[in-house]
């Protein structure tokens, strides 16, 4: 895991969770129904470009596309194509990017038109997980605090989390050490300090916690077709409180 002393590295990183944040918002406002999951990954190529970054995801591994999209019972992954969006769907869609080599990597979950109580009760419930993550990733706590943060918030609401897909340490890679998963016991794990960045990324199913990847050898989604959310912040620890390197700055009035 890189830690962020030098403001040049630490510049590069904000510029690239500037360039994440701000595509999200774009693709919140374009994932309407009608809308292909083609055309949100034209519009990620285009804003990355134009913001002077480069897509993290694209070739990543052999990933076909800039960003991911994740569709009702699709967990994460997805890979954009033909596929209309429908009133009622939920979507995820997982952007990175980088400047400088440095890295930033973010994502949402968002409704498809009008959605059905359920499916924003799940969105609500994995937002809520990730921000007491976040408030757990401090100076002094230990890594599994922060999966503990998740785990015991999701699991007292009725759901469940992913286990086979984790967060992770980012900087000059865009997947670094440690692995940050969203279950486990309080207190373990290496202890968080000042400099560290990482991607805290919880993964809530409404069902069962068990997933398969389809064919396409990326896709992965729930064994039970029930749908689930993915919600991503990169953030940095630093002696001052945890800063979110992805979150959308609103300009004063």
């Amino acid at each position: 895991m890189i830690e962020l002393k030098n403001p040049d590295q630490i510049g590069s990183m904000k510029q690239a969770g500037v360039i994440v944040a701000k595509l999200l918002d774009r693709l919140r406002a374009a994932a309407v129904p009608g809308a292909t999951t083609q055309a949100l990954d034209e519009i990620a190529q285009r804003t990355i470009k134009e913001m002077g970054g480069q897509a993290a995801f694209k070739g990543y591994r052999g990933f076909p596309a800039s960003i991911c999209t994740s569709i009702n019972e699709e967990v994460v992954h997805g890979i954009p194509g033909k596929r209309v969006l429908q009133e009622g769907d939920i979507i995820g869609m997982d952007v990175g990017a980088s400047v400088n080599g440095y890295y930033a990597d973010a994502a949402i979950t968002g409704g498809v038109g009008n959605i059905s109580k359920e499916k924003q009760r799940l969105i609500d419930v994995t937002t809520e997980a990730l921000n007491r993550a976040i408030k757990a990733a401090r100076v002094g706590n230990r890594l599994s605090d922060i999966s503990h943060a998740v785990q015991s918030y999701v699991e007292s609401q009725g759901y469940s989390v992913v286990r086979e897909f984790v967060g992770h340490g980012i900087g000059a890679r865009l997947h670094e050490e440690p692995q940050v998963p969203n279950y486990g016991e309080p207190g373990m794990g290496p202890e968080l300090k000042a400099g560290m960045a990482i991607a805290i990324e919880p993964m809530v199913n409404e069902g069962g916690p068990q997933v398969k990847v389809l064919d396409d050898g990326w896709t992965a989604v729930t064994a039970d077709h029930k749908p689930s959310a993915h919600m991503e912040h990169t953030i940095a620890i630093t002696e001052n409180g945890t800063e979110v390197i992805t979150r959308c700055q609103k300009k004063k009035p």
